[in-house]
């Protein structure tokens, strides 16, 4: 017999044994009134009771004997809930401390007749989940911490740096006017690095305002090509927009910084004399918006990260930037109920497409 079949043996006689001890008890409270009653009508009350010593003897004998059993099988059951149960309050209480490595034994607890879950197996499942989703969390929240030290703390070092070497008094005006522009420079990357960590951190708390209004989605498009012609045009990067009018209702102040954002990164990885492609494509189901560009591109663990927070590809590139930028953009686009892909092949090229739901307004002719 296996040891499922013998536990559930087991639990079945104690439970039989249980009702027989009820059982028994009730037949001896009903006996002993019978007896009384008995005796007095017919007023044998020695012949009476020497049957009802026999009858109650047997019985208690009987009842003693169910006892013994029953406490022997709760006795062998014991301690292996006891185990469990001090099992399951010390992760409770190692998880109240901060060490989330907690993982419960589930083959601990047997399934319960009939095939069904048993309730202290699903709670431990439980247990074990919540777990490691709080050992996940810590872990992002440390790396989170590490990495927004590291980008304050390279600006930082160049300010105080370059403030020490203004502070000597022996440089031309020349070196002064390009320490100072550093300096300008760094100080500038703090201000949007702090910007961009309080927007994503709205973002990310589900709160984050959201204003939607109708509005031409190509014209905001060429807009924003237009303020990038200073960036692009330095590196004679040939830039094409092919945009039809479309109108769609959304919030146009955060989709504007998807456009840059994304727009920044190709035109940065772009080497010089390159190519931007920007297409704008309507459907019944919404519009979708393709930028291409003929940077270094990406490996396929770099696409499948690029939307991390503060995640670099191609890490050995010196560029500015925290990281920050395309995890904005998954924020709004999931904000707006969209979604964004990135399709990128080693010195092939990146192409990042964004797909909104179908405008709430008529397309424009």
């Amino acid at each position: 017999m296996s040891r499922e079949a013998l536990r559930r043996r087991v639990k079945q006689f104690g439970l039989i044994s249980s009702w027989w001890i009820l059982g028994l008890a009730g037949i001896g409270s009903v006996y002993s009134l019978s007896f009384l009653l008995t005796a007095w009508l017919t007023s044998r009350f020695h012949w009476v009771l020497g049957m009802y010593l026999r009858d109650m003897t047997t019985l208690g004998m009987t009842l003693l004997l169910l006892v013994i059993l029953g406490t022997a099988v709760h006795r062998l059951v014991r301690p292996r809930q006891r185990l469990l149960w001090q099992s399951l309050i010390e992760a409770l209480r190692n998880m109240s401390k901060g060490n989330f490595d907690v993982r419960l034994n589930v083959d601990m607890i047997r399934g319960e007749p009939g095939g069904q879950e048993h309730p202290i197996r699903l709670l431990v499942h439980s247990i074990n989940n919540m777990a490691q989703e709080l050992a996940e969390l810590e872990q992002m929240r440390q790396e989170f911490i590490s990495n927004v030290s590291h980008e304050i703390q390279s600006p930082l070092t160049s300010i105080q740096g370059f403030t020490a070497a203004i502070r000597q008094g022996n440089l031309s005006t020349e070196q002064q006017e390009h320490y100072l522009n550093i300096i300008e420079a760094e100080s500038k990357r703090l201000s949007r690095l702090s910007d961009n960590l309080l927007k994503l951190t709205s973002l990310e708390s589900g709160y984050h305002p959201y204003h939607a209004e109708p509005y031409r989605l190509d014209r905001q498009i060429r807009d924003i090509v237009l303020a990038c012609e200073p960036t692009w045009s330095d590196k004679h990067i040939q830039v094409q927009v092919q945009a039809p009018s479309v109108e769609i209702c959304a919030d146009k102040d955060l989709l504007s910084q998807v456009w840059v954002n994304i727009l920044s990164n190709a035109i940065k990885f772009t080497p010089e004399q390159g190519f931007i492609d920007i297409s704008v494509h309507v459907s019944a189901e919404g519009v979708v918006v393709s930028i291409t560009d003929t940077g270094m591109g990406m490996t396929e663990e770099e696409q499948e990260r690029v939307f991390e927070r503060f995640y670099k590809a191609n890490t050995s590139r010196v560029t500015s930037g925290a990281g920050l930028g395309l995890s904005i953009v998954k924020k709004i686009v999931d904000l707006h109920h969209g979604t964004v892909q990135v399709v990128s092949a080693v010195n092939g090229g990146s192409t990042f497409t964004v797909s909104l739901p179908r405008a709430q307004t008529p397309l424009l002719s």
